[in-house]
């Protein structure tokens, strides 16, 4: 009983921000981190002036993660980037939002894109393999979270590489229908497939 008193105590403390991404494929609705405020903020921001708005998954690719977030005029961002914010407590599983970035060659400290973001799919896999992710990528997983990448999936590979700093909690079955869509080289889907956002107040 304490915990839970407790938890509804953290809670009340600090505003949780709930979101929904339209799409024809149905909703996805899901909450952003308070622990990485600078992508919550950024993105409250950029939903809030709509620059998601008729903007597509340009980057879909099966098992793995479909990929939005440049403006629908075409800009591929806003022309900024935003400070790392990885945090082991928030892994690459199924329904995990994470900023996209330039590679380590040109961007060492792991800098986030100013809008483009993708929704991880990924799949399930047994311990051992998670076991030989975590090896690689110096991460230490939680029986929690060696028991969702075991359940749920996701792309573990990924984990201390870029800011994931929300999840989808409804609508997984959307990511799936979007992840199947057919694609043209490159990874971008045949038909485009449009998003809206908002930001639930």
């Amino acid at each position: 009983m304490s915990i839970a008193i407790g938890s509804i105590m953290a809670q009340s403390k600090e505003k949780v921000t709930y979101f929904i991404i339209k799409t024809d494929y149905g909703q996805m609705k899901g909450f952003l981190y308070n622990e990485t405020p600078k992508h919550r903020d950024n993105f409250v921001k950029l939903v809030k002036q709509g620059w998601y708005n008729g903007s597509p998954f340009h980057r879909v690719i099966k098992n793995f993660m479909i990929q939005g977030g440049q403006n629908a005029d075409g800009r591929v961002d806003p022309g900024y980037r935003i400070p790392a914010e990885i945090n082991s407590k928030f892994i690459h599983k199924k329904g995990a939002i994470a900023a996209a970035r330039m590679g380590d060659q040109v961007n060492p400290a792991k800098e986030s894109s100013g809008s483009q973001f993708y929704i991880v799919q990924g799949t399930s896999m047994d311990e051992k393999t998670i076991q030989a992710y975590a090896a690689r990528s110096g991460m230490k997983y939680t029986p929690q979270q060696v028991d969702i990448y075991k359940t749920l999936g996701g792309t573990p590979h990924l984990d201390g590489a870029y800011t994931v700093f929300g999840e989808i909690t409804e609508g997984l079955d959307v990511i799936d229908k979007i992840a199947s869509v057919k694609t043209l080289p490159g990874d971008k889907p045949a038909k485009e497939v449009k998003m809206t956002i908002q930001i639930v107040e």
